[in-house]
């Protein structure tokens, strides 16, 4: 049986750790992959300042960034050029501009999952062609930069769901304004013009070493397990943060489990302070489904003991209490 999923990245100014998208099969929670590496096909239409053959080359570029910068065990191959609609339920694998009614969405990804294995069987990702793109190498102002915006469609791609490292201001109910990130996976993009999200940080590695592991990186990397806790009870949800105070590389996750146990990993060794933080910098729905019971009323707290992570190795368990807003 075959399972539709979609994900969407959203404008700056409305709007996992590395998330890993999945389902429940009996009981237990699945991870989507891809079993055999992506094939994919770039849909043949040009948009103004943007011919399909310069999608296809920012689409290469982004993937090669997943797999140099990622995670070696990545393997994608562009198939060719196709007059299908990204987004149908067709067997193919298409990337490709598609007008979409939504005013503040840039880019979305949709999947057909094999429910019984958690394999994906296939992946559209859809840029929003009613917005101004450009292939430009250093950007352009106005316009949206294609390869940035398709590197995080790509991460859903892969399996990757949104990182919860940025922060953001809100101007009112539903739009709120981007003050920084520090992951391409975060749900928020740059303005038009700006091409930072080009390049992965530590949170997108760990995240599709995670899912797509490349030879000893169980050795190389560590982790740092805890709980958050709130008046004896477990916070679900809590924002975990590790900073490395040697390399300023940030990675995070969430405790996902009504006992509010946590697992940070794919971490490089190191000494790390530790920030727990309530969920408030996007939408809840960007990272979890909206019946999930996320505890959001708690104050941003850091941890007083610090976390020393061995090569191939975790380190100690860490119970960090959090009090009520």
């Amino acid at each position: 049986m075959l399972l539709a999923l979609i994900g969407v990245l959203l404008l700056t100014p409305n709007l996992n750790a590395y998330l890993k998208i999945g389902f429940d099969i009996g009981g237990t929670v699945v991870g989507i992959r891809w079993p055999n590496g992506v094939r994919y096909f770039v849909t043949n239409r040009d948009v103004p300042g943007v011919p399909a053959a310069e999608l296809r080359g920012a689409v290469e570029r982004a993937f090669s960034t997943w797999t140099t910068a990622g995670s070696s065990a990545v393997v994608s191959e562009f198939v060719g050029f196709v007059n299908v609609e990204p987004g149908v339920d067709d067997g193919v694998s298409a990337i490709g501009f598609v007008p979409l009614d939504e005013d503040t969405v840039l880019g979305e990804t949709s999947f057909l999952i094999d429910e019984m294995t958690g394999e994906i069987v296939e992946s559209d990702i859809v840029l929003n062609s009613s917005f101004p793109w450009s292939v430009a190498a250093g950007g352009e102002t106005g316009r949206h930069d294609v390869e940035s915006i398709v590197l995080h469609e790509v991460g859903h791609m892969l399996g990757l769901g949104h990182s919860a490292l940025g922060e953001t201001e809100l101007l009112d109910t539903d739009r709120r304004r981007l003050i920084g990130k520090g992951a391409v996976m975060f749900p928020i993009a740059f303005p038009a013009g700006n091409i930072a999200d080009r390049v992965l940080a530590a949170d997108d590695i760990a995240g599709v070493s995670d899912i797509y592991p490349p030879p000893g990186v169980t050795r190389e990397t560590g982790s740092v397990v805890g709980r958050v806790r709130s008046g004896g009870r477990g916070v679900f949800g809590a924002h975990v943060v590790g900073y490395n105070i040697s390399t300023g590389a940030m990675n995070a996750t969430f405790s996902l489990s009504a006992e509010g146990n946590f697992v940070l990993s794919g971490l490089k060794p190191g000494v790390y302070v530790i920030r727990v933080e309530p969920l408030d910098d996007a939408s809840i729905d960007s990272f979890f489904d909206t019946d999930a019971a996320v505890d959001a009323d708690f104050r941003a707290v850091f941890s007083p003991q610090l976390a020393v992570v061995p090569a191939g190795g975790r380190g100690s368990d860490m119970d960090i209490e959090v009090q009520p807003k």
